[in-house]
């Protein structure tokens, strides 16, 4: 994102660990969000819709992440404006974050199962943003929050995280279950994926760097 955007990175000062804050504003929207890749899944999360919290909370938790994300946007309107932005800014700190990525395993999947709902996240680092998503879901609300917005957020987020991932449902009745878990494989799959491998040299791509 260009400042054009209303949207910025820093990174603190002389910290080598794997962090990143980025703010974005827009007539619309306030987002801020600080993650630390390596951290032990503590989360502050504040929105205003509830269902949106506690699914990043999932993601914080099942990743592992230290992730902090204040966000306000016109929800009298509805959702979709809120969720897409913190999923471009979500996905903007994980890029900044990883920086080259180099040693990173770059590729991370999980399938896992919630009651009677199973999905499997696979997802590739790989600089290149295009989102596969293979959940059907009616369109119907989780509280203030409409189910059809899941889709909104991987999408943003692979767009700026600059990655490919794929979402597909196995099984799954209970929309609550079917959207949670869809959070969570997510979060395990991005923990694998941004982990580094003490055995990767360098950034792992043939042709030596990943966009």
């Amino acid at each position: 994102m260009s400042p054009a955007d209303g949207t910025s990175a820093t990174a603190p000062p002389g910290d080598e660990s794997r962090r990143a804050s980025v703010e974005r504003s827009t007539r619309e929207t306030s987002i801020r969000v600080e993650i630390n890749l390596d951290g032990s899944g503590k989360s502050q999360i504040d929105t205003p819709l509830p269902f949106l919290s506690h699914m990043l909370d999932q993601i914080a938790r099942h990743g592992l992440f230290d992730l902090t994300i204040e966000a306000k946007g016109d929800v009298e309107i509805d959702g979709h404006h809120t969720t897409e932005d913190v999923g471009i800014v979500l996905g903007q700190a994980v890029r900044e974050a990883l920086g080259d990525r180099a040693g990173i395993r770059r590729y991370g999947w999980a399938t896992l199962p919630m009651d009677e709902a199973l999905v499997t996240a696979a997802l590739d680092l790989s600089g290149r943003a295009y989102l596969v998503w293979r959940v059907p879901l009616p369109k119907a609300k989780l509280g203030t929050w409409d189910t059809e917005l899941a889709e909104v957020f991987f999408d943003a987020f692979a767009r700026t995280a600059q990655c490919n991932l794929h979402v597909k449902l196995l099984e799954g009745e209970n929309l609550h279950h079917i959207v949670e878990i869809s959070f969570k494989a997510f979060a395990k799959a991005l923990r694998m994926a941004t982990e580094i491998d003490p055995r990767v040299s360098g950034v792992p791509s043939t042709k030596g760097s990943l966009d």
